[in-house]
């Protein structure tokens, strides 16, 4: 999207922080948009990794004035809690795995293998259904450690929504859950940040985390077979050949899955991240700074993802956000200059 737009900032929001918390899968990202739209500015922004379960809970209690969920809340929900909830970015969660002697993106699994691992149905990495798909790779004779979230979590969410579109026996073993309880023993981390951390430091492991910490982190990413029966690793053109084969990109809607969409290159676990925010400020000064951040962010919406592991949202998606901020109405009845938009 091209630059546009102004918008310079009352005193009272100048001094105002904008304090964010939620979602792990982009945290980073949102991390490095802060500091990025900070510099020069008279304005403290800050975003913590506590996951898509606490977000969702700081945005009904207020306490954060950016909240992130990769699990998108329903119309209902949305206004039962006076939220308005906007799309930010797409990206993939990704296997991860700590295997001696296996390089990035050589181990292969499809999801159905994939889903039998998670499940702790196959318990060793030199099983026959595993050793099948990985003719001429050396597998260790090593029990598999399945490293999963601590935490409530989106990312979970939507990996265990995909086990469940390719494995009937997952989703009745573990189902689509944020917290799932996982069968037999697990190892817990906090956060995507904490799960690649404990992958890393533990040989036999393996995990999910979201593309953009494999190479930040030096991880071992696993190769998947899509839809279309391609071995596709994860990849910023495999989340936007999701997105073109999905209604996010055919009719615009926000939360269409693009969960196992078709394509040669699309990436299988594919997701978009949203952020909560008050739908109903108690007055425009206290919305005024988290408004200009988002505001700058759907107007450099390409060049802000570029290069971070992310894709960015569909021009005609992006082009109608700005519209969504008009939704935020102030209890006190005053005029916010986001209006203008």
């Amino acid at each position: 999207m091209a630059l546009g737009g102004t918008w310079a900032p009352s005193a009272q929001a100048a001094e105002s922080q904008v304090q964010g918390a939620g979602a792990s899968f982009p945290s980073k990202v949102y991390g490095r948009w802060m500091k990025q739209y900070a510099e020069g500015q008279s304005v403290s922004l800050s975003y913590k990794a506590t996951g898509s379960g606490d977000g969702v809970k700081q945005a009904i209690a207020r306490t954060a004035q950016l909240a992130g969920t990769d699990a998108p809340l329903s119309e209902a929900d949305l206004a039962k809690h006076k939220l308005v909830q906007l799309p930010m970015l797409v990206g993939g969660v990704v296997p991860v795995v700590n295997l001696p002697g296996v390089e990035n993106k050589r181990l292969r699994l499809t999801g159905e293998v994939l889903a039998l691992v998670q499940q702790g149905e196959i318990t060793r990495w030199d099983d026959a259904r595993i050793a099948e798909l990985n003719r001429g790779l050396t597998l260790p004779a090593k029990r598999i450690i399945r490293v999963v979230r601590a935490d409530k979590s989106g990312t979970t969410e939507g990996y265990t929504r995909y086990l469940s579109e390719v494995s009937a026996t997952f989703k009745t073993a573990v189902g689509v859950n944020g917290l799932p309880k996982w069968p037999g023993e697990v190892e817990r981390a906090e956060g995507n940040d904490g799960v690649a951390s404990l992958v890393k430091s533990t040989s036999g492991s393996i995990g999910y985390v979201s593309h953009d910490r494999i190479e930040t982190d030096g991880l071992a990413s696993v190769t998947l077979r899509n839809r279309d029966g391609q071995w596709v690793s994860s990849s910023e053109a495999g989340f936007r050949s999701a997105i073109l084969n999905s209604d996010l990109h055919r009719s615009g809607v926000d939360t269409a899955s693009l969960m196992n969409r078709a394509g040669s290159e699309s990436w299988p676990i594919t997701l978009t991240s949203f952020l909560l925010i008050d739908a109903t400020p108690a007055n425009a000064a206290a919305a005024e700074s988290t408004m200009k951040f988002l505001y700058w962010c759907f107007m450099r919406g390409d060049a802000l993802t570029r290069g971070t592991g992310f894709a960015p949202l569909p021009t005609s998606v992006q082009a109608r956000l700005t519209s969504r901020l008009t939704a935020v109405k102030p209890r006190d009845g005053s005029v916010p200059v986001y209006q203008s938009f």
